[in-house]
């Protein structure tokens, strides 16, 4: 196949609010000091996600305001030993899975030591006082409010590098994923709750994405920008890792570094995770897509689906490239009583595995054999752990042929793994790293460390129930036609009954009409170059996209039209959609 014109920075137009957005501290500078100099004394609070890097501000920032007093926040929070001890239960002593926290950013500070800062805030007659860092906001309310915000993606770039360690621990150098499980299952749901109320009412959004190139928009510009995005369909900005299954499909279609050994997966819309690009004017803000979610979940998502999920978004669309690569874990995924009970998530990871492209002979596992005996697989898959044996995969699990187009769905519970020679459009919930290991057919990680194996949490939650009979008439290409006209088909290919995402395929040479029914829809193009989204009432800009592209179309949007286009017209065309059950 020819290569995609996949876009990997993917843009949303905002008009209106051009002189409303700076780039570069110098800007930033002076616009600050235009909104700074209309009080006798002004209180600028600046306050930051977790990963900002407070030595840019402090030497790029600060110093240009002349300001009477300065004072870090971070100067109040628990010590580090305070803080452990805190978490200790949240984060348990497994190297990857940890338990959601209900914590407040207040429980983090001593309340003595906060306290005496806003006594000193006080203090200060008149001039500028800035109080800045991660919690700010917590010593003053502001009269000016800057909230400096940057991507998940970004701050895990930060860790891998060892510049950055979880917030409120000198820990840069300790193992990645016990970092990442800090972050994940603490400090983001932490700062997410503390942030989502800032956002709506601050004067400014800081962009510190990239080292040393900030940028910056008015808050007003940055919440009509949010208002627009979730009036029109758009994508968020992908992003790419190697991993030790990787494939070079992805690498070859999407041009991307042709020195990374691999690419293994690509998320391609994971809002918590991915950022989303705005562009007002000559400058682009980059922010977490997340924050789209936080203030805007109702017109996102809908009704149904924000009183189901509150603001998390709930469908995951990501790629697994294992052509020219190798097999992915045999693995399993929570029950949902067992995550909610063991890990403080509220629903599961349910999946399929939809391919976009594979080689001949390819294959996917799915599900235990029939007539097996459960104890022998556990046994076996024990001895492999200790390193005693490969595991005798051929004996317990079904493999399937994989082929262009088909439809592999993976209720939790189901032993499961995607085989060497795939491209892999995996449409799932999102509670992302909740993957049991079972068996890693005896491989080290890209870190030259053995991959974390789970099967003491696996060996409770496979569904043994899921053997070859079961499996094959419930999860393998579950296809059934639902509609069809000039031109067009519907068919739905899952998901399982257990699962709460329904998925259609549409199959199409001339304009199909869809309409979101107060839900979101998350879609990829699936076949064919290029194809066109528009609304039939004239309500958004018609939208471009490509090959393999993944794009949403919030609840508010309600009727939209998908068409052939540019290099596709006269050909037959498919989209993969997704959306919440009612």
């Amino acid at each position: 196949m020819k290569k995609t014109r996949y876009d990997r920075q993917p843009e949303v137009l905002i008009q209106g609010y051009n002189n409303q957005a700076w780039q570069g501290w110098e800007s930033i500078v002076a616009a600050l000091k235009t909104r700074l100099a209309l009080a006798n004394k002004t209180v600028l609070v600046i306050d930051c996600y977790p990963g900002v890097r407070l030595e840019e501000i402090e030497t790029r920032l600060l110093p240009s305001l002349n300001a009477s007093a300065i004072f870090n926040v971070e100067l109040s929070r628990h010590d580090e030993h305070i803080l452990q001890t805190l978490l200790a239960h949240n984060l348990t002593d497994d190297r990857v899975f940890g338990v959601i926290s209900c914590h407040q950013l207040p429980e983090f500070f001593d309340n003595t030591r906060l306290e005496a800062l806003r006594q000193q805030i006080a203090a200060v007659p008149t001039g500028l006082v800035v109080v800045y860092g991660p919690g700010a906001s917590l010593a003053h309310d502001g009269d000016i409010l800057v909230y400096a915000d940057l991507p998940r993606w970004e701050i895990q770039q930060r860790m891998r590098s060892g510049e950055l360690g979880n917030w409120g621990a000198a820990n840069q150098h300790e193992d990645m994923l016990r970092r990442y499980k800090r972050a994940f299952f603490i400090e983001w749901r932490v700062f997410d709750r503390h942030k989502t109320p800032l956002l709506k009412r601050a004067d400014f959004l800081l962009d510190t994405t990239r080292a040393n190139a900030p940028a910056m928009v008015s808050g007003e510009a940055f919440r009509a920008g949010l208002a627009f995005t979730v009036s029109r369909p758009f994508r968020v900005m992908p992003f790419f890792d190697p991993g030790v299954w990787g494939g070079q499909w992805m690498k070859n279609q999407f041009d991307l570094d042709p020195s990374s050994p691999n690419y293994a997966w690509c998320f391609d819309c994971v809002p918590e995770e991915n950022s989303l690009l705005l562009r007002f004017g000559d400058v682009r803000i980059e922010i977490p897509s997340q924050d789209l979610v936080l203030l805007y979940p109702r017109p996102l998502l809908g009704e149904k689906v924000h009183a189901r999920f509150g603001a998390e978004f709930p469908i995951r669309f990501d790629f697994l490239d294992t052509l020219g690569g190798q097999n992915l874990s045999l693995q399993v995924h929570p029950l949902t009583e067992y995550i909610q009970q063991n890990f403080g998530m509220h629903y599961t990871q349910d999946e399929s595995y939809y391919v976009l492209e594979a080689e001949p002979g390819s294959e996917v596992y799915l599900g235990t054999k029939r007539g097996i005996d459960p104890q022998d697989m556990l046994n076996d898959l024990a001895a492999a752990q200790r390193g005693e044996k490969a595991f005798d995969d051929t004996k317990f699990v079904n493999r399937f042929p994989a082929r262009k187009h088909d439809h592999f769905l993976i209720p939790a519970g189901t032993v499961h793994c995607a085989g060497a020679g795939t491209m892999v459009l995996e449409i799932s919930a999102t509670p992302y790293i909740f993957t049991f290991k079972l068996w890693d057919w005896g491989r080290l990680g890209l870190d030259g460390l053995p991959r974390p194996v789970h099967l003491e949490h696996g060996k409770h939650v496979i569904d043994w129930q899921r053997d070859t009979q079961w499996v094959t008439e419930r999860l393998v290409n579950h296809v059934e036609p639902i509609a069809e006209g000039e031109g067009w088909r519907e068919e739905r290919t899952g998901l399982h009954e257990r699962e709460f995402i329904e998925t259609r395929r549409h199959w199409f040479s001339e304009p199909v009409l869809h309409d979101t029914q107060g839900g979101v829809n998350v879609l990829n193009l699936v076949e064919g170059a290029e194809a066109l989204v528009e609304s039939p009432a004239h309500a958004f800009e018609p939208f471009v996209v490509h090959y393999a592209e993944t794009f949403i179309v919030p609840a508010a949007v309600g009727q939209y039209r998908i068409s052939p286009y540019g290099s596709s017209l006269g050909q037959q065309l498919a989209t993969m959609k997704a959306w919440v059950r009612g």
